[in-house]
């Protein structure tokens, strides 16, 4: 997908930064098996095996697919002090990593739905 495909609102969080209201993105509280890819270039960002109910109202996971796959980088917008994570493909705007989360890893990544795509895993047959 290119930017041109891409709805409003995901345009507004992947390039301008944007974020979606707690509670109600479509991922935040999704349980399917899969693959949740950047919406804007289809890399591979987080598997649904680490993902975990924050009780933020945001997709929460405790790592990344790779460590390639994402860029983290200081963000003191709003008046804050945050890691934003970005995708280190196509460098859409995904979200924070904040370290409050569960092991193994302390870390939870608080991504918008509006920047993922989940490609469900099939069952093998």
């Amino acid at each position: 997908m290119n930017d041109k495909n891409l709805t409003p609102e995901q345009f507004h969080i992947c390039r301008e930064k944007g974020t979606e209201p707690a509670f109600t993105g479509k991922y935040w509280d999704c349980k399917e098996d899969g693959l949740y890819l950047c919406v804007c270039c289809g890399q591979a960002l987080f598997d649904s095996a680490v993902k975990y109910d924050s009780g933020s109202g945001w997709p929460s996971f405790w790592q990344p697919v790779s460590k390639n796959a994402i860029t983290e980088s200081r963000d003191t917008a709003h008046g804050m002090i945050r890691t934003e994570v970005v995708c280190s493909h196509c460098a859409a705007h995904l979200g924070h990593v904040f370290a409050d989360g569960p092991v193994p890893t302390g870390l939870r990544y608080c991504i918008n739905s509006a920047s993922l795509n989940l490609v469900e895993r099939k069952e093998d047959v």
